[in-house]
């Protein structure tokens, strides 16, 4: 291969330019990338960046001699428009194309967003744009605060707001959040830092409409109640940036469809991070987006599926002082056992167990020995679970 593209200048598509070089390839490389900024940090987005711990010099995911060290062309600030049907050549919204003999898909996804008019102070909270949107209004003054869904984004951003002095409200569709993720007993325990860290929350309501002439003034939910807001947090999950290639011969469906070894429809095409389905499954995690690139580069390279890529999930949330982490596959009938604490202490470790095996494990605020539960974890799960 003597050109090949990477559209997505995200932490997965530095990443596969970083696999590229190592695993020895000289080419031509050129990286695409709709957001103005070279690749950037987004977990202290809604954390320490929000709270103003963290500058954007922080963020930087690289620096200038490894910029120049990968010798690629970056062509930042322009959205990919198309791939043609062979998928060698990525068409840009500013009339230029970037043919090549290889592409890596790494164009993430972009946050859901509510229907209907958009009014001043409402946020979503997905790029370095967006924070820096949220932040300012967040350090003009006191807020009443409505965040819009109870994840992982939704709580952490929550408690940046708390932290910061307003006053907030979490609205939450579901009766727990974080339920497909943790399960109920312990979606109720991490539910229940809300309360300790001084926030509202509210579950098992939607939200019907928001109100205000050019900028919100308030949440309507379902049930006719009214919240006064002056600032909204929308965090109701993300979708894959996909839509630019529709009219590709790529399989798409919650993703760009691939198999284990991160290889699409296309040999000549694979995708990494939040975009890709791998195997049946997209993760929306750090990890994924770190760990994909090495096999999906050398499957690139390799020109078919050399080698495929399985890793436990893994994934943390830092809320009102603690540190949630989690790694694993937890199913609906897996049983829950304390190893360490309690939740009533506020800090605990646990395990999801499957007929016998340890399938996941879940901590807060014990860092230490959940290390050395998810370094067990693969051992102790039998294929295929």
């Amino acid at each position: 291969m003597r050109t090949i593209t990477v559209v997505g200048a995200s932490l997965a598509g530095l990443y596969a330019a970083r696999e590229l070089r190592a695993q020895g390839f000289d080419g031509r490389l050129v990286i695409i990338g709709d957001e103005p900024h070279p690749p950037y940090d987004r977990p202290p987005l809604s954390k320490d960046f929000l709270t103003g711990k963290a500058d954007e010099a922080q963020l930087a995911l690289s620096d200038a001699e490894e910029t120049t060290e990968l010798a690629a062309e970056w062509l930042l600030g322009v959205r990919a428009r198309a791939l043609d049907p062979r998928g060698r050549t990525v068409l840009l919204e500013d009339g230029r194309t970037v043919s090549g003999d290889g592409v890596v898909i790494a164009t993430g996804a972009s946050a859901r967003r509510l229907p209907g008019p958009q009014l001043a102070g409402v946020h979503t909270l997905r790029t370095l744009d967006d924070a820096r949107a949220l932040r300012a209004e967040l350090t003009a003054g006191p807020r009443r605060v409505v965040v819009i869904g109870g994840g992982f984004i939704g709580a952490e951003t929550a408690s940046s707001c708390v932290a910061l002095g307003h006053d907030v409200t979490v609205v939450e569709a579901a009766p727990l959040p974080l339920v497909p993720q943790l399960g109920a007993d312990m979606a109720a325990v991490c539910a229940g830092l809300h309360a300790r860290g001084g926030a509202e929350l509210v579950t098992g309501i939607g939200v019907a409409a928001l109100h205000g002439r050019t900028a919100v003034r308030s949440v309507e939910l379902a049930d006719g109640r009214l919240l006064p807001a002056d600032a909204v947090v929308v965090g109701i999950g993300a979708a894959p940036n996909t839509g630019w290639l529709a009219g590709s011969t790529l399989a798409l469906g919650d993703g760009v469809l691939c198999d284990d070894g991160c290889v699409s429809a296309l040999p000549q095409v694979v995708a990494v991070g939040d975009v890709a389905r791998v195997g049946g499954s997209r993760a929306e995690h750090w990890t994924s987006a770190t760990e994909q690139p090495r096999v999906a580069v050398r499957n690139l390279l390799a020109g078919h599926t050399a080698e495929t890529v399985r890793p436990a999930p893994y994934f943390w949330s830092d809320q009102y002082g603690s540190r949630i982490q989690f790694a694993g596959r937890r199913r609906a009938e897996d049983t829950v056992r304390l190893l360490e604490g309690s939740p009533d202490e506020g800090s605990f470790l646990a395990a999801y167990e499957r007929d016998g095996h340890t399938t996941a494990v879940l901590a807060m605020d014990r860092p230490r020995p959940f290390m050395r539960a998810r370094r067990g974890l693969k051992a102790a799960v039998p294929a295929g679970v």
